[in-house]
Formats: C-alpha cells, sequence, structure tokens
C-alpha cells in the first residue's frame, strides 16, 4: 500500500513541468495550481478517522485509491485540454484521495505492528519511498518519450490502484477473527498528547520537506555546485532517509522511541548546521547523511504513537498527519520568504531550529503506562 501510494504521487510531480508548459503557467500560477493538492489533501486527513472508524481502514484505502486514479485523469485531460479550473478539481480530487489513503494505511500499518509486537512502521514508509523512486523513473522515461499527460496520469496510477484494491481485502484488521473497534467519542483535536505528537512530527516532516524543496537549491547557492551535484546531493538525503527507516526498527524496539527520537532529532540538528555552515563540500556530504538519518524516523514514529490505542486509533492518526503534513504546505513558503532575506542556504537555520522543541516534544511519543527510563 505505502509504495503504491508513493508510485503514484511521484506520477504527478515528475510531470509537473510538463504539467506548467501545458496550461502555459507561470511559476506563480503553477504554485497556485499545485494548492488544489495541499487543499484536498488537508481536507480529506481530517475526515478520515471517522470513515476508518465507520467502514474500517481497508474500504478507505480503496476509496482513496479510486480517487487518485479519478484526480489524476481528469488533471491529465484538463492539461491536455488547456483547462486550469478542469485541472484544479482533479488535482484536489486526488489530493483527498491521497490523504485519507494515507491514514487509511498507516492505521493499517500500526494495527499491523500491534499484532507483530515489534517496530515495523519505518519500513513501511521506507516502502514509500521506494514507490515515489519507481514513480519518478517511469515519470523520466515518460518525459523523455513526450508520452502524453492523460496517458501517463492514467496508466501508470492504474497498475498501482489496483494493486491496492486487490491487496487491500487481505488486511489483517478486516479479517472477520478481528474485532472492529467500537467508534469512540470525542475529538482527538483535545487530547494534549495527540497534539504534541502531531507537533513533533511537524518538525521532523519540516526537516524532510525542506531537504526535497530546498537542498539542491542551497548546494547551488551557497557552494556554487553545479544543478546535478545539487540533484545528487538531494538524493544522497533520500538515500539516508530510507536507510534510516530500514534499519530503524531495531534501535526503536531496543532503545525506545523516545530515546532513539532524540538522538534523530539531534543529527538532524547537526546535520543541518554542517551544511549550512561548513563551506567544504566534504563535510556537507556528512551533512546530509546525517540529516537524513535524523529526518527519518520521526514520522512513521507518530504514526505509530498515534494508534497505541486501538480504540482512538483512526481518528488520532488522522489528526496527526493533519498537523505533520502542515510543514509540506507552509513549509515551502516560510523558508522561500526567509530565504529572500537572508539567502537559500542560511534559510535552512529555521529547520534547525525547528528540530530543538521536535526534541522535547519526542517525549510525548513514550507508550502510555510506560516509564520514562525505559518506556
Amino acid at each position: 500500500m505505502f509504495a503504491m501510494n508513493g508510485l503514484c504521487f511521484a506520477t504527478m510531480a515528475s510531470r509537473v513541468p510538463d504539467l506548467r508548459s501545458s496550461l502555459e503557467l507561470s511559476n506563480g500560477g503553477l504554485g497556485l495550481l499545485l494548492l488544489s493538492i495541499a487543499f484536498g489533501s488537508m481536507i480529506g486527513m481530517p475526515t478520515s478517522g471517522h470513515l476508518i472508524e465507520r467502514f474500517g481502514a481497508d474500504a478507505v484505502v480503496r476509496l482513496g485509491a479510486a480517487m487518485v486514479l479519478t484526480g489524476l485523469t481528469v488533471a491529465g485531460v484538463g492539461a491536455a485540454l488547456g483547462s486550469v479550473p478542469l485541472a484544479a478539481v482533479g488535482l484536489c480530487v486526488d489530493g483527498f484521495g491521497t490523504g485519507i489513503w494515507d491514514v487509511g494505511m498507516n492505521v493499517e500499518g500500526a494495527f499491523v505492528e500491534r499484532l507483530l509486537g515489534r517496530s515495523i512502521m519505518p519500513r513501511f514508509h521506507a516502502g514509500w519511498s521506494l514507490g515515489t523512486f519507481t514513480g519518478a523513473g517511469l515519470g523520466a522515461m515518460a518525459a523523455a518519450v513526450n508520452l502524453p499527460l492523460p496517458v501517463h496520469f492514467a496508466l501508470v496510477p492504474a497498475a498501482g490502484v489496483s494493486v491496492a484494491v486487490l491487496r487491500s481485502r487481505s488486511f489483517p484488521s478486516g479479517s472477520p477473527d478481528e474485532p472492529t473497534p467500537a467508534p469512540s467519542q470525542g475529538s482527538a483535536w483535545l487530547e494534549p498528547r495527540t497534539l504534541a505528537v502531531g507537533l513533533m512530527v511537524l518538525g521532523f516532516a519540516l526537516a524532510e520537506g525542506s531537504a526535497n524543496d530546498w537542498l539542491a537549491l542551497g548546494l547551488v547557492d551557497g557552494y556554487g555546485a553545479p544543478h546535478w551535484v545539487g540533484v545528487l546531493g538531494f538524493a544522497l538525503f533520500v538515500a539516508s532517509m530510507t536507510a534510516g527507516r530500514l534499519g530503524g526498527p531495531p534501535a526503536l524496539d531496543r532503545f525506545g522511541r523516545t530515546r532513539v527520537l532524540l538522538a534523530s532529532s539531534l543529527a538532524a540538528l547537526v546535520g543541518i548546521l554542517v551544511v549550512v555552515w561548513s563551506g567544504l563540500a566534504v563535510l556537507a556530504v556528512l551533512g546530509i547523511v546525517l540529516w537524513g538519518f535524523g529526518a527519518a524516523l520521526g514520522f512513521p514514529v507518530g504514526m505509530s504513537a498515534g494508534a497505541d490505542d486501538p480504540l482512538r486509533a483512526a481518528r488520532r492518526v488522522s489528526v496527526i498527519s493533519t498537523i505533520g503534513y502542515g510543514a509540506f504546505l507552509g513549509g515551502p513558503p516560510l523558508l522561500g520568504f526567509v530565504g529572500d532575506h537572508v539567502g537559500t542556504l542560511d534559510s535552512l537555520l529555521v529547520v534547525a531550529a525547528a528540530m530543538v522543541p521536535a526534541a522535547v516534544l519526542s517525549l510525548s511519543v513514550r507508550r502510555p503506562g510506560t516509564r520514562p527510563v525505559t518506556e
């Protein structure tokens, strides 16, 4: 599920330049169009908890996948027709579907984690990263042969959605042998622990999202590196983060969530400072690796923490996801504004500062009823 979600996300992201040219948009106009995705996601995520409690995570994932396919197909047709409103509607539907699919698969991932009795969620998120690699590679090939957007936006997501629809029927939470939790009462938005976990995830999501948006440009502007070197720097970050997610579960089980996230936030903080202040390419490489490892576990561990109580898992994960994804919505314009005043590379110090409260808030991910020292 995670890999297919990443595949569909990268299908759209890899063709953004073609989307801009097809609709004859300026950069500012493109930015407004892409807000349609964020708008749809920020509507879908808060409602997904109620949908999951009523219909189950498997049904919500299938609904989200169908909406992603529909939205991307409509967006592709809108681009081919030169219709910005039609493309915006399609991207909004895609964003809504992506949002509820995301929450549904995280709730199910937490359920599987509880069944296994050990940490596994970071590896699911590594699967999402691998899906984006695949989607980006297919997108590069599609762009190279000038594959029309309607064809690309229909065929590749159709394959991913088909897998998601078929395999979601095997979700263990949907098994008749597993009792379905009764819908819980009260708003998760009023729970201090849930909000604290959400804000912690927000900090780690900012560390991840800022690298996605600004790392390559920061290396070009701050180090005078060629564009391809900047892209390699970003690729190194993604590889480091994926490796951190694949290797993180044993550390979480041995040392506990809080200790691992404290170390993670420190690694991200040090890595960012090295990238910004070292001025040496060799040290910058080390800083990127530390940054990637540090950013790897915050989001998946936050999902696990939100689902500690299965009776409240859906609503809490939807709240935490909504708060966390706020970093992907507000981070780019914030860093862009700061970058206009202090420079692209120095603007990343905002992210370093955000890791301090993220470290403090990592205390909130302790499992309820466990001691601070040993969890």
